[in-house]
């Protein structure tokens, strides 16, 4: 699966970052970070709410522009190595200068430039979504969303919200996302991981998103499942995560082919990779070993990827060259 050419719109940049970069960078700071990861190396947390921890533990020693630079590169290689030609990644200010707008504007320049220089050497394309975090509160989220829109441009393309499902409203969050909007930025938001149904059709109505991450609780309601296809909403799945955190028990009881057959525009993304043992190959595999997804399929998951993804039109044009080329 590591030769398909693959679209990935639903990446957390710090989630994406191997173990052993941040091990590399904790021991050059002098930080003793050994409670996050287990014996075999791997990242330690207990359940999705601990993970939030472990994972602004690690981000923690990502301190400067130089290191989110070589966290830009250490994570584009991973998804090169795995045929990914196209993807879209969360980023939040409140990790890269607390929210300021001047030292932002230096985080995003060391990940611009690592990304543009990625292009060329490694066939990668890459975008920025600015999100917010849900659990730091509404208030925290007005400078992220004012960094968002001064920062606006080919690179910055999104703006979204992550974080813990089960602190607050998406209404809470309205400023944020009108400042965004008004931006001119493209919209999207986490919803239906831990939320329940109820949690996508609100952040759909009330914060007007175009996609919704993870959205597959939205199953337990096929009205609004129904309503998410009418409206052409995309939802970025990850079968992965979803099944490891025990959103759903199993790859068999995931409802990525069922929202698919009923009209729901899906597409596959990996979320955290290294915290979920995964990759796009390996979710690949086990789409095509679950669900019986062949080529046909994923070239539609890729198409619907590519008409969802926040990039311009001439990007999307070079994107779609180099799908056609792995067929």
């Amino acid at each position: 699966m590591k030769s398909i050419p693959k679209i990935e719109l639903h990446l957390h940049l710090e989630g994406g970052a191997p173990p052993a970069f941040i091990r590399g960078i904790a021991k050059e700071k002098g930080t003793d970070l050994s409670r996050i990861f287990r014996e075999d190396g791997s990242y330690s947390y207990k359940d999705f709410w601990h993970f939030l921890k472990v994972y602004e533990a690690a981000t923690s020693v990502l301190t400067t522009p130089e290191d989110y630079a070589r966290l830009t590169r250490a994570v584009l290689e991973e998804s090169a190595e795995n045929g990914v030609v196209y993807s879209e990644t969360f980023i939040s200010p409140d990790f890269c200068g607390g929210g300021d707008v001047a030292a932002w504007r230096e985080y995003l320049h060391a990940m611009e430039e690592t990304a543009a220089k990625a292009e060329v050497e490694l066939g990668i394309t890459l975008r920025g979504i600015i999100t917010c975090i849900r659990h730091f509160g509404p208030e925290k989220a007005k400078p992220i969303a004012e960094c968002a829109a001064q920062t606006k441009g080919s690179f910055i393309t999104g703006f979204g919200i992550a974080g813990d499902e089960l602190i607050g409203k998406p209404k809470d969050y309205l400023w944020a996302f009108d400042c965004a909007r008004e931006a001119g930025l493209r919209l999207t938001a986490h919803a239906g991981e831990w939320g329940g149904a109820e949690s996508v059709r609100d952040a759909i109505r009330d914060l007007n998103v175009e996609r919704i991450g993870h959205g597959v609780q939205a199953i337990t309601d096929l009205a609004l499942v129904d309503e998410i296809a009418e409206a052409g909403i995309t939802l970025e799945c990850c079968p992965g995560s979803n099944v490891f955190l025990g959103v759903f028990p199993t790859w068999r009881e995931h409802p990525i082919e069922t929202l698919r057959e009923r009209g729901v525009k899906v597409t596959v993304s990996t979320d955290d990779p290294p915290f979920f043992h995964t990759t796009m190959s390996a979710e690949y595999d086990r789409l095509a070993d679950t669900f019986g997804w062949d080529e046909e399929i994923f070239d539609e998951i890729n198409a619907n990827a590519l008409a969802a993804a926040f990039c311009d039109e001439d990007t999307k044009d070079r994107v779609a060259k180099k799908l056609k080329k792995g067929t």
